[in-house]
């Protein structure tokens, strides 16, 4: 038995370890500030999948049919917390970009279950914004991306090349920062 006692604390000293290591390689694994939301995804620099849908307004929507413009896609839900929050700046990001003409973003929300068209519609209605929805009622959208959670927003060049991906919530200044960063590098 006195043997056990003498081992004990080596044991949770090399498991206190391990956690630590651990908790160190997930911490910088996520790209940078917590704030910024930045990540890497197999995606990155590589065409964006083929994506056809509708909107809730029963638009086709077909993302190949948007090359020539850069496309902003924002994967949302009407009852998640993080993406009501963000949902000002987006906003305001939209509103920018409408004001640069025909060089500003086409902005998109891909709406998840459980959300429904009249859900997304209420949250629109109280929460401002005036873009189109696609809707991703049955997850093939974000099972395309790799969209782990919601809110993610993810940035595509002109020649639907997805160039960016923020998990998490996104805010109008590091959202229109990067864009523009984009833009000067990728044209």
């Amino acid at each position: 038995m006195p043997e056990r006692r003498r081992v004990a604390p080596w044991i949770a000293l090399a498991a206190a370890a391990v956690l630590g290591t651990l908790l160190v390689v997930l911490a910088l694994s996520t790209g940078g500030d917590a704030n910024e939301g930045e990540t890497t995804s197999f995606r990155i620099n590589r065409p964006a999948p083929n994506v056809v849908g509708t909107t809730i307004d029963d638009e086709p929507f077909d993302l190949s049919r948007r090359k020539g413009s850069w496309v902003v896609l924002n994967f949302f839900q009407s009852t998640c917390v993080p993406c009501k929050a963000e949902h000002p700046d987006l906003v305001q990001f939209v509103e920018q970009q409408r004001s640069l003409g025909p060089a500003g973003a086409e902005f998109y929300t891909v709406a998840q279950l459980p959300d429904t068209d009249e859900t997304v519609r209420e949250f629109f209605a109280e929460y401002g914004g005036d873009w189109p929805v696609v809707r991703d009622y049955d997850g093939g959208i974000a099972v395309s991306f790799g969209t782990a959670l919601v809110p993610e927003t993810w940035i595509i060049d002109p020649n639907g090349i997805v160039r960016h991906r923020f998990a998490g919530q996104v805010d109008f200044t590091t959202l229109a920062t990067t864009l523009q960063n984009l833009r000067v590098t990728f044209g």
